[in-house]
């Protein structure tokens, strides 16, 4: 008796252990579950409407595209339109030059910070956070003065040198912790092999790899999203962006919610493809701490 009595209190106190277990794995999931159904939601909607007629975007909102609301239209008018090649090639111009020139700007700086101590480091790395911390928009009518002055206004350089201006802080706070991560064993080995300091440069670079994937995603990102510097410095329909160049379908008495939509749809693309590609090592660079013993 007294043993079946201390059976089932142990069968009880071993349910709701694993019950507490099972909690305490579900309930992380499903806060990331919701929170992943709330950020996708209103990609969702511009991808499931961009293939609808007018009428159906309004009446059917949510429902993917049937038979009789199917309709390409917004497409159809994007490229009748707009010169949206145009603005998809300068685009991929800012991006991809502004990018490169972050990563190089950047783990330059960081192998500097990281690997030579010198007086004044501490205040050049403060320097570069206090840029984390100021908003680059702030300082939108001096930027503009000073593009004037350079005459670079409606030229894609302008844009590329602010966004290379507003990723650098970023970059470099990020870069530098994992540029000290690096073992010192292999920069000395390198050095007393007679390596110059370029030389060790590019070989420290594929040992912080995760974290070039990880910048890379949360630089390009805001560069292809950006409406505000192409609209100040680059308003041109020669120099427009994706951004910029669907906001001609916005009317103050009639906007063409087709247009738009296909439009966002066909700029939505390109990060994806971004994303899925460095994906992978932006998971390794944020997980890379936790990992170490």
């Amino acid at each position: 008796m007294e043993s079946t009595i201390l059976s089932e209190k142990h069968t009880g106190t071993s349910f709701f252990s694993r019950f507490r277990t099972w909690l305490g794995e579900a309930v992380p999931i499903l806060v990331l579950i919701f929170w992943s159904i709330i950020a996708l939601f209103p990609i969702y909607l511009i991808l499931v409407n961009a293939f609808k007629e007018r009428k159906s975007i309004f009446r059917l909102p949510f429902a993917i595209p049937s038979e009789e609301t199917f309709s390409l239209v917004g497409f159809e008018t994007v490229n009748a339109r707009s010169s949206f090649d145009t603005y998809f090639l300068n685009s991929i111009i800012v991006t991809v030059f502004a990018l490169a020139l972050t990563l190089l700007f950047g783990t330059m700086a960081s192998f500097a910070l990281a690997q030579y101590k010198f007086k004044g480091s501490t205040i050049v790395s403060l320097v570069f956070s206090i840029g984390i911390m100021i908003p680059i928009r702030l300082a939108t009518v001096g930027i503009l003065r000073l593009m004037v002055n350079l005459k670079l206004t409606n030229t894609l350089w302008a844009l590329i040198i602010v966004y290379i201006a507003q990723s650098l802080p970023m970059t470099i706070f990020i870069l530098s912790s994992f540029m000290r991560q690096v073992p010192q064993e292999l920069i000395h080995a390198a050095r007393v092999d007679g390596a110059s300091e370029y030389r060790i440069y590019w070989l420290v670079l594929p040992l912080i790899r995760p974290a070039l994937g990880a910048i890379g995603i949360f630089t390009m990102i805001p560069i292809w999203n950006d409406l505000w510097w192409p609209l100040i410095l680059a308003p041109s329909r020669d120099t427009a962006t994706v951004t910029l160049g669907a906001q001609q379908f916005l009317g103050q008495y009639m906007t063409d919610w087709n247009a738009i939509l296909a439009s966002m749809t066909m700029s939505i693309v390109p990060v994806l493809i971004f994303y899925f590609i460095f994906s992978k090592q932006m998971i390794k660079s944020i997980t890379s701490g936790a990992l170490k013993s």
